[in-house]
């Protein structure tokens, strides 16, 4: 049974909020985290949530992205969400793991690429419904 349009909509839309966040969040957590001496306070409460994401942008991504294809039948989103995934995978599962400023440009890039294969699949997706 096929996913209906207004959940791989709302799904597509979710995978695009997800991982603009996660980019926004890659791009500022080095920031933070320096300035946390200067507020008094220290890194050591953070919780790293680099893996979690990463797995689930996996789920996320790889499913909408192909209940879209079988409607849409182009590759166009395919051609982010593959690299975006090959560099969230080497930030989070690689030595890059250590959150310098080479894993922040790595997951922020990684995080773009992902948000604009959720963009260019909803709108794939939306064209081949309007012209059924």
């Amino acid at each position: 049974m096929a996913a209906s349009s207004t959940a791989l909509r709302k799904a597509d839309r979710l995978g695009f909020a997800a991982s603009f966040l996660c980019a926004v969040h890659c791009a500022l957590l080095p920031l933070a985290v320096a300035a946390l001496p200067a507020l008094g306070l220290g890194a050591g409460g953070l919780v790293d949530f680099d893996q979690a994401f990463v797995v689930f942008a996996t789920l996320l991504g790889a499913t909408t992205l192909t209940l879209g294809w079988r409607r849409h039948r182009a590759f166009r989103a395919w051609a982010l969400l593959l690299p975006g995934l090959a560099l969230v995978w080497a930030g989070a599962f690689s030595p890059l793991h250590d959150h310098s400023l080479t894993h922040a440009l790595v997951m922020t890039g990684g995080g773009l690429l992902l948000a604009a294969a959720h963009l260019v699949n909803l709108r794939l997706t939306h064209a081949a419904g309007a012209a059924r």
